[in-house]
């Protein structure tokens, strides 16, 4: 599922330039220096690698003979953001408000802000927000979603929202930039039907945003797994003239499989294709996401014959697979037993010209060694080899251990040469391949099961045939008893 996830799930509150604010270009910054100055540098080291207190960090500050200034201030904080600590950043903000109040202007409380939910600091965000407001002082539009997005992230919906209600005392207007962030942010995390109230609430702020809204609301109900209400959302946009594309389609794909997954997962296909069908006949055609996503849903219910069916109909249907597709079929195939059709799958992806990222091996040879198939998992890292990819070490810290806890000693010790000569840093110890402090784990041979199993068989059936010895004795005895004397 990780693969598919950056997908299907990257679009949220990409849709319009005004709802990424962290990617907003402010003003002051057009007049920073290319290079950091003596003064900057000095003043970043005190409030980034400083020793003592907050209050000795104050006291630094002040002797320093330095003349601020609101560029240098948010010069200060871009610089030390990554580096220093939360609460000495915010102290020098803090200080900086105090001491040179008439200088900072509100793009610096604004970029301060968005600095530090970005950092996902809870009670600097409240200071400076409740400082903002008591300074009578104007919050951008950028800054109230990145703050509105952070809230609901860390589950402060409700503190979202009450943000969003009192946005005129913070001289910030309610318009499509600030309705269409607060759905968004509260749409990333499923809290669709709130979103649906803001949206009744101020339907005259989102005339030109309306297939933004529609997509973010129809992402939340996605998010709850609400095949209805998606569906209804779906709907709507129809009838106002929003046509769905390709994105809205997936998602409710997903939203319909994952469903299916855990009360109908007999209903995944023909469900799932009926939705394709719908695509179809509304000129957007399924891609290999769109069939991505059945497939990761059959391959966690272990449908194998269903997975490799819609492998198959895609390159009917001219959709050609990628190399998501084939691991997700083979890896359900090497789950269930079937090592030698798992092979053909990899073997018909590498013909197609398909190069895979290191995670398809890395977790094909993960599941190979976990069903103790190690002898497949060295022809997959074969594979991996062939195909140049780099990064073998996480495969030799794999294969070593379990090579010489299976009693392959010779085998592991040979990847571990191997490994030497070609440079690769291993991780796993060297005493792995030192048959006297290595335990060696043997599984359960198949022929001993048979023998066990007939070892049990033949005492039922000696017990079924004690049983009906001792009532047939029984029935004799009692004819007898009961024969005239």
């Amino acid at each position: 599922m990780w693969l598919l996830k950056s997908k299907w799930k990257s679009f949220s509150l990409q849709s319009i330039n005004t709802q990424n604010p962290r990617r907003l270009p402010l003003n002051l910054f057009s007049t920073m220096p290319l290079g950091p100055s003596p003064v900057l540098q000095e003043l970043c080291n005190v409030v980034s690698n400083g020793v003592g207190s907050l209050d000795d960090l104050e006291a630094s500050l002040d002797r320093l003979d330095a003349s601020f200034t609101s560029s240098l201030i948010s010069q200060i904080l871009d610089t030390c953001k990554n580096e220093a600590p939360t609460r000495r950043l915010l102290r020098f903000f803090l200080w900086s408000s105090k001491k040179f109040k008439c200088k900072l202007e509100d793009d610096d409380f604004n970029y301060a802000i968005q600095v530090f939910a970005e950092k996902k600091d809870l009670k600097a965000i409240d200071i400076l927000v409740s400082d903002l407001s008591n300074e009578g002082r104007e919050m951008k539009a950028q800054t109230f979603g990145i703050v509105a997005e952070t809230l609901v992230s860390l589950g402060r919906e409700d503190d979202a929202l009450g943000l969003f209600k009192n946005l005129d005392k913070f001289k910030c207007s309610y318009d499509s930039v600030t309705v269409t962030a607060i759905v968004n942010a509260l749409c990333s995390k499923g809290h669709a039907r709130r979103a649906e109230g803001v949206v009744r609430h101020h339907k005259d702020k989102i005339l030109g945003v309306k297939p933004c809204i529609y997509r973010s609301l129809f992402y939340g109900w996605s998010e709850q797994k609400n095949v209805k209400e998606a569906r209804r959302i779906l709907k709507e946009m129809k009838s106002v003239g929003i046509m769905p594309d390709l994105f809205c389609y997936n998602t409710f794909l997903r939203c319909l499989c994952e469903r299916n997954l855990k009360s109908n997962p007999s209903g995944l296909v023909p469900e799932a294709l009926n939705v394709m069908m719908e695509m179809r006949s509304n000129r957007i055609t399924p891609t290999s996401i769109s069939y991505n996503i059945l497939l990761s849903c059959l391959g966690r219910t272990r449908r194998v014959k269903e997975s490799c069916r819609i492998l198959d109909l895609m390159k009917r249907l001219g959709c050609s697979p990628d190399w998501v597709s084939y691991y997700l079929v083979a890896r359900v195939l090497y789950l269930t037993g079937r090592f030698g059709k798992g092979n053909q799958i990899v073997d018909e992806m590498i013909e197609e010209g398909l190069v895979p990222d290191r995670k398809f091996y890395y977790d094909l040879i993960g599941v190979l060694c976990g069903v103790e198939r190690v002898n497949y998992a060295l022809e997959m890292f074969v594979r991996m080899k062939r195909s140049s990819l780099g990064g073998y070490g996480p495969v030799y810290d794999v294969l070593i251990p379990k090579l010489c806890r299976s009693g392959d000693f010779e085998k592991g010790r040979e990847l571990w040469e191997e490994a030497t000569r070609v440079g690769v840093l291993l991780h796993c110890s060297s005493e792995v391949l030192d048959p006297s402090i290595t335990k060696v784990f043997k599984p359960a041979r198949k022929d001993e099961e048979v023998c066990t199993m007939s070892r049990t068989l033949v005492q039922e059936a000696k017990a079924v045939r004690n049983g009906n010895k001792n009532k047939n004795k029984k029935n004799k005895n009692k004819k007898k008893s009961a024969a005239p004397s």
